[in-house]
């Protein structure tokens, strides 16, 4: 199965939120490569990126799904190339 590998910016505008889009995250466990969020206090946003190796039609349902969320601003950055998932 072809992959690519995605960098997903996640920006966290409304709080309440992330309960749900840690639900959402969880559901894709099994692509997320790492994680990294910064509280932007000054701000009042939490800013998330989110690394992916998954299939094209994965990453753009996750992204979705995240978009679909009140209060959140999303983007994927992809790889310009396809990588070969099989033994992992």
């Amino acid at each position: 199965m072809d992959t690519r590998i995605a960098l997903i910016g996640i920006i966290v505008e409304n709080l309440e939120a992330t309960g749900e889009l840690n639900k959402i995250l969880h559901e894709f466990a099994g692509y997320v490569v790492g994680r990294m969020g910064i509280p932007y206090k000054q701000k009042g946003v939490c800013i998330i990126s989110v690394v992916v190796d998954a299939p094209q039609d994965v990453i753009s349902s996750l992204c979705g799904k995240l978009g679909m969320l009140d209060g959140l601003s999303v983007k994927a950055v992809y790889s310009k190339q396809n990588i070969s998932r099989e033994g992992n």
